[in-house]
């Protein structure tokens, strides 16, 4: 079996499996990168490829720059092709199983503090209209009000339609990674923002799918992820912010304060939607800096002399 029908057969197992487009595309620069390194070695048979040779390549791509968390994404792929592979009866055994990819340095995510972050989200209301446009500053402030409130990735916002949102009970249901739904529930101040934004929405013009979207333009067209974001920059700027303020970080504020809350890593791992809950331990280490800060200034054993 050659590589490259393999890779073929690979990719559009994926399509059959509903996987998000982005996902799919990340999957095939990844095997075009290890098609490309077969190539230049004159390797076109599936089992040509071994342990030592895998770890060569891998480790050539390193020297190259390519960064930790790119290479384990590689890696990754490849393991997943080969696992495609051995299940197809092409290969006997997965020789990338024993592989490791040199770990990423974990990077905490940037968040506002609670005091920043209702700043932040009022700062539609806070402001008067958006250049004399009234209809902008509602959607805004609903926007950045159900970010805040519910902890929503921007694919997930994005694609809310109404029959979603059930306000009078205060919960929304989104799809998020791996078509995986869930139910979250919608603050008070969120609520009274989505209300007053749908009394007044223009009539939305409905999707291929007939969705009825939550967030449109003035002309009622389904607002894209591009636009959300250069919502929150323009915010973020009228309200003097010193820094970038971006979807995912009213996202990461939202776990964080959760967290530091109710000290509940499981249920803010749902909230979240997070499958594994590694990832949702990294706000651990944010609450961690914050209890470290009260106990530099509180335990006279740790506060330093003036």
């Amino acid at each position: 079996m050659q590589l490259a029908a393999a890779t073929d057969a690979f990719l559009l197992h994926l399509q059959q499996k509903n996987l998000s487009p982005h996902t799919q595309a990340a999957y095939r620069r990844d095997l075009d990168k290890l098609q490309q390194l077969a190539d230049e070695e004159q390797l076109a048979e599936l089992h040509t490829l071994d342990e030592m040779r895998l770890r060569s390549w891998l480790a050539r791509l390193h020297r190259g720059g390519l960064s930790p968390k790119s290479l384990q994404r590689w890696l990754s792929a490849v393991r997943t092709l080969l696992r495609f592979c051995v299940r197809e009866g092409w290969l006997k055994a997965n020789v990338a199983e024993g592989l490791r990819a040199p770990k990423a340095a974990k990077t905490l995510p940037k968040l506002l503090d609670v005091d920043a972050a209702a700043q932040f989200v009022e700062s539609p209301r806070g402001t008067g209209a958006d250049g004399g446009d009234d209809l902008l500053t509602l959607r805004d402030a609903a926007i950045l009000e159900l970010f805040y409130s519910s902890g929503l990735r921007l694919s997930e916002l994005t694609g809310l339609n109404w029959e979603d949102l059930d306000l009078r009970g205060g919960e929304v249901r989104v799809t998020g990674k791996g078509n995986k739904t869930r139910v979250l529930p919608v603050g008070r101040h969120a609520r009274r923002a989505l209300e007053d934004w749908r009394r007044h929405a223009p009539s939305a013009i409905a999707d291929a799918l007939g969705a009825d979207p939550v967030f449109t333009s003035a002309k009622g067209r389904r607002l894209g992820n591009r636009a959300v974001q250069q919502r929150l920059a323009h915010w973020a700027r009228a309200g003097g912010a010193d820094q970038r303020v971006h979807p995912h970080m009213l996202r990461h504020s939202f776990a964080s304060h959760m967290l530091e809350s109710s000290g509940d890593l499981r249920a803010v791992q749902e909230l979240l939607g997070h499958a594994d809950i590694s990832t949702t331990q990294i706000y651990t280490h944010l609450d961690f800096q914050h209890l470290s800060r009260v106990y530099d200034k509180a335990h006279p054993r740790a506060r330093k002399k003036d």
